[in-house]
């Protein structure tokens, strides 16, 4: 048996990243670089020791838009610098990057994804940070991956996430994209429900997925990095140690550090050199006819800019609940309540994971009971679950 525990292993061959935006949870496992977005900053924003960062963002974001500006302007205004503001808090633990995401809803507006790209690391420039140490997050559709290209060259660079196909892979490495997130997990939830199979270790299908990827990119040279996102459990994570990066929920960097098992290097540039690997030109049109070839791609990039964007719509409903409260001198007691209903698709008293639609980490966290889906108990004792996970490992 190993003298380290298995995070320990996989970061002499792997940089771990939280998949997080629980600012307690980063400092307990000491990641490079961290991620967050919309579903993350929802259950974070729910924790008393945050509260001040959402109140004071809503605040100055009511001053600054001006006395006629709708709820909506303000609650807009005030998500980009709710996380701006989570980011500059995780900057100032992690010693690398944290990736900010762009708006789910501009996903097929290259124009507009730039502008967003462009504001949100003016944001940080203006707090003093390096665009160095920050990643613009956007959806891998052609238009995203489109504005990647133009961010990159002026210096902004981004993480390219909901990818699940190698198409998607390739068009992001031409176009120069610092960074890719493939959904591990989410491959294989497609699968076992599309076929009603079980798949472990090497056979996951999102390990599979990973895998060609990062030999794809390792055969041809290509400097964009390779971030597998979206575990299910520490296999998937053992089977893609030497991945170029691995970002993690706080309950399976706990489990990950609980275990001291010897820990084996999977992917290694070494061993790609001998592979004979088909090299694809990408171009719109055979990236659309891969995609449309591909199922289960088209699929779950459709059902995550859907999950994105619903969890960016449950947070501004929150935020205008919030500036509501404060503006009454009320306190946000209904919170857990509120964003229950708006998951809670089918009213069945039940969240599974294809309602929540958002992010796995949360999803997990909240789910106290492992049992694949959220109860309104859960919920009311769960916005702070992600906490509460990260202190008890």
């Amino acid at each position: 048996m190993a003298d380290k525990n298995l995070l320990e292993q996989l970061r002499e061959m792997t940089v771990v990243v939280a998949d997080t935006g629980d600012i307690q949870a980063i400092e307990k496992f000491t990641p490079r670089d961290a991620t967050t977005n919309p579903s993350l900053i929802t259950a974070a924003a729910q924790m008393p020791e945050y509260q001040e960062i959402v109140d004071e963002t809503l605040k100055k974001a009511k001053k600054d838009a001006g006395s006629g500006a709708s709820d909506q302007e303000i609650v807009t205004l005030a998500f980009d610098r709710l996380a701006v503001a989570f980011g500059l808090k995780i900057l100032e633990i992690v010693p690398k990057r944290v990736s900010t995401e762009v708006d789910a809803r501009l996903s097929y507006d290259t124009e507009a994804t730039i502008e967003k790209g462009r504001s949100l690391i003016a944001q940080y420039e203006a707090a003093g940070i390096s665009r160095e140490r920050v990643l613009i997050k956007i959806a891998s559709t052609w238009e995203g991956i489109r504005a990647a290209e133009v961010l990159e060259k002026e210096g902004i660079h981004c993480n390219l996430t909901l990818l699940f196909g190698l198409h998607q892979a390739i068009a992001c490495a031409e176009a120069g994209a610092t960074l890719i997130s493939p959904f591990v997990g989410r491959i294989l939830d497609w699968y076992k429900k599309d076929t009603g199979k079980d798949y472990v270790g090497a056979e996951d299908p999102g390990v599979q997925s990973v895998t060609k990827i990062y030999n794809y990119y390792k055969k041809f040279g290509y400097t964009t990095e390779v971030m597998g996102a979206s575990f299910r459990n520490i296999g998937e994570i053992i089977e893609l140690a030497g991945c170029d990066l691995l970002t993690i929920s706080p309950a399976l960097l706990g489990e990950l550090q609980a275990t001291t098992d010897e820990l084996v290097r999977k992917l290694d540039p070494e061993k790609v050199a001998s592979m004979e690997i088909e090299k694809i030109s990408m171009d719109k049109a055979t990236f659309d006819q891969m995609h449309a070839a591909d199922r289960m791609a088209s699929e779950k990039l459709d059902e995550g800019i859907k999950g994105f964007t619903k969890a960016l719509e449950t947070l501004e409903t929150l935020l205008a609940t919030r500036l509501s409260r404060l503006e009454s001198g009320e306190t946000l007691t209904h919170a857990a309540e509120d964003i229950f209903h708006v998951y809670d698709m089918d009213g069945d008293g039940f969240i599974t994971r294809e309602e929540w639609l958002g992010t796995d980490a949360v999803f997990d966290a909240l789910d106290i009971n492992k049992d694949g889906k959220i109860t309104a108990e859960e919920m009311g004792a769960g916005l702070g679950a992600v906490l509460q996970v990260a202190q008890a490992v």
